[in-house]
């Protein structure tokens, strides 16, 4: 017999007891890997290559404070800055407060949006009927597709923040990777239907010629607005987006409580099933000390058993975690759609898991390795 074959029969002796706590460490897994998928998202992917290229320009206070229409030609006069459009957000409600009919939604400059947000694809004729149409809109094409909407459709919104309701109608259907499940309209029917909008902006998106250029440009904007009564927070995209997180409170810290919080159940787990397997056997751990095993050999068959279901348990987390985070990353779930799997993510699932065999396996192993043998044989489990 190998030890491989050894490990195994030994591992899966009482399979009800360590089916389920395989199946405990799995769903430990799942959780974790989903956890650091979101922050992967959050916290360490740059964003596509042409973000690179784009600042954002908000009240230095809050992103609820509003900043002049004129702030608009002032940036443009940045050096770098080849194009900017303000924007806003509008916040309304499609049809009911549901889940799944929530999308973003911006109020913005279709004559210059599309030069800025580059990496953005639409016909020609579609950006060109949005354009000639004041009460025009763009949608995703996923968002497209989850709702059926098709060109010439009625889009209506409801205001939450802004009082009034808005009559869109769809004149054109972009693509993007990832999709990002928002909705884009012109400003000016915004400041038709809400007076005291006019001339106002909830920030600028201003795309730049080189991204050698970006911090500069942001460092010059805001100089340029720094003793102006609205001052100015310029940063890059995706900088911004950490912002607009942040909002929901300390999202670092939550993540990083249920991380730990995993990996402590899992601990708890795999040490209680390790332990009660390894004082059933107190007695067979006699007999192979008696037949000449060391107790160094017999401290890493222990531990090669507690590795073994908790490096099984870790890989059908990772399985069912890839296929979970492929579902998730989807328009309307509320998680970011350029979230994914990595090699590096499952990597350190399983570590995370051979680890966690390690530790719950040690103190029992070493307990039954160092034994005498009598007491060992005397031992009633």
């Amino acid at each position: 017999m190998t030890l491989a074959s050894f490990v195994a029969k030994s591992a899966f002796r009482n399979k009800r007891r360590s089916l389920l706590t395989v199946a405990s460490i799995a769903f430990s897994l799942l959780l974790l890997c989903i956890m650091l998928c979101v922050w992967r998202s959050f916290y360490i992917d740059k964003g596509a290559p042409d973000s690179a290229l784009r600042i954002m320009t908000r009240h230095k206070v809050s992103l609820a404070n509003f900043l002049p229409i004129y702030y608009r030609d002032k940036i443009r006069s940045v050096p770098g800055v080849v194009h900017v459009v303000p924007m806003t957000w509008f916040g309304g409600k499609y049809k009911d407060d549901k889940p799944e009919n929530y999308f973003a939604q911006f109020a913005t400059d279709p004559d210059e949006y599309f030069d800025v947000a580059a990496d953005k694809i639409m016909p020609r004729d579609q950006l060109a009927a949005w354009k000639r149409d004041r009460t025009g809109c763009v949608v995703d094409a996923d968002l497209a597709k989850k709702h059926h909407w098709k060109i010439g459709d009625h889009i209506i919104l409801q205001g939450t923040i802004f009082r009034g309701d808005l009559d869109l109608t769809l004149r054109g259907i972009y693509t993007i990777d990832p999709p990002q499940s928002n909705l884009y309209f012109d400003a000016k029917y915004l400041e038709e239907s809400v007076g005291w909008f006019k001339d106002t902006a909830g920030f600028y998106f201003t795309r730049v010629d080189t991204a050698e250029h970006m911090p500069q440009a942001a460092r010059a904007i805001d100089d340029m607005f720094h003793a102006a009564p609205f001052p100015t927070k310029s940063e890059s995209e995706q900088a911004f987006k950490l912002d607009f997180i942040a909002m929901l409170g300390s999202v670092k810290a939550f993540i990083l409580s249920i991380c730990g919080a995993v990996v402590f159940t899992t601990l708890l787990v795999c040490a209680n099933t390790m332990a009660m397997s390894i004082r059933e056997r107190t007695r067979e751990v006699a007999v192979l000390r008696t037949l000449g095993f060391t107790r160094g050999s017999i401290l890493k068959l222990l531990l090669s058993e507690s590795i073994a279901i908790s490096l099984i348990g870790g890989l059908l987390g990772v399985t069912i975690a890839t296929g979970a985070v492929l579902f998730m990353a989807r328009p309307g779930i509320g998680l970011p759609v350029s979230m994914h799997m990595t090699a590096a993510t499952a990597a350190a699932a399983m570590v995370v898991a051979a680890f966690v065999g390690l530790v719950s396996g040690l103190i029992p192993s070493y307990r039954a390795s160092n034994l005498g043998i009598v007491d060992a044989l005397r031992h009633i489990g």
